[in-house]
């Protein structure tokens, strides 16, 4: 069996992608498809944990269970990160269960910083961006959260969460969840010179470091930027960033081949890659043959796309 039969044996939130990035099925057989993610598998779980009250797990960044003792406990199964991983299946956002969902979101859901609407953001780039991809993809209006990104770029061109008075070195984690968030707002329809241009500069903080090092010295920032994860979550990875640029730079930057070929090296000899790293914390539910350190498809999904775009295919 084939890496992509392989992949096509696997629940509707990767199928429809495979037949749309990697074999140019028809787009209504790629509509069709997609439409099942709603109604069928891991997307219908996910909306099926929803509340009536709009959260997932009774919280909106964390859940509602959490020791607010332990503000740097992680757990993936409150409202955002729920947002997240649906908007990851790609569901079509006019589907009747969709709908409903972010509706019951914007109607409902409050921050838990100083109680904004959920499509109004709150204060950190890495949870805006996200945010802000949130709204653009389900068509809400992101308006605030670009406003706060733009003003909190950095002057090396990227953004960081702990930054308290500008002046803070940008993070690879905060800059990439920024720039997804800008060019899914641009892509949306709500793009301005004041986005492109904050997005171009993020951009560069990256490229100008090759996707993992750092510039001063050239070494390599940290080995886990190295290792493919699914889901992300808030944490950067150069199979993150290389599924961005697909997007984002078509044309190819040079400044991204050191990254590719760290990627293609890690193909199995059977066409997989491994998902290298789970980001821990307590999550809804498992995603089916899913786990750290075992073939992936969710990691080989977007390796292959990454691939067939920087090698023209």
């Amino acid at each position: 069996m084939s890496a992509i039969e392989y992949l096509l044996e696997s629940d509707p939130a990767v199928r429809w992608q495979v037949m749309r990035d990697l074999t140019d099925a028809a787009p209504e057989e790629v509509a069709a498809e997609r439409a099942r993610v709603a109604t069928e598998g891991w997307g219908a779980r996910l909306l099926a944990e929803q509340a009536e009250d709009g959260l997932w797990d009774g919280g909106t960044y964390r859940p509602g269970w959490v020791d607010e003792s332990r503000p740097f406990y992680d757990a993936w199964s409150a409202t955002h990160p729920s947002l997240e991983l649906l908007r990851a299946f790609g569901p079509d956002p006019a589907a009747p269960e969709v709908v409903r969902a972010i509706t019951r979101v914007r109607e409902n859901v409050r921050w838990d910083h100083d109680g904004q609407p959920y499509f109004d953001g709150e204060v950190e780039p890495c949870i805006n961006g996200g945010a802000l991809a949130n709204a653009a993809y389900f068509g809400q209006d992101g308006r605030e959260i670009v406003e706060t990104l733009l003003s909190g770029q950095l002057a090396d061109g990227g953004w960081n969460c702990w930054d308290e008075d500008g002046t803070s070195r940008s993070s690879f984690h905060s800059t990439i969840c920024a720039l997804e968030g800008l060019w899914a707002w641009e892509q949306g329809g709500g793009g301005s010179d004041a986005v492109t241009a904050a997005r171009l500069r993020g951009e560069e903080y990256l490229l100008e470091r090759r996707l993992l090092r750092r510039a001063s010295t050239g070494e390599l920032i940290d080995p886990r930027f190295t290792m493919p994860s699914f889901p992300s979550r808030w944490y950067y990875d150069v199979l993150r960033a290389l599924d961005y640029f697909r997007l984002a730079r078509p044309q190819r930057d040079d400044r991204c081949a050191e990254a590719i070929e760290l990627l293609r090296a890690k193909m199995l000899p059977f066409g997989m890659w491994k998902l290298e790293l789970t980001h821990q914390g307590p999550t809804l539910f498992d995603l089916e043959a899913e786990h750290e350190g075992f073939p992936s498809r969710w990691v080989t999904l977007r390796a292959l796309r990454v691939l067939r775009w920087w090698d023209g295919a």
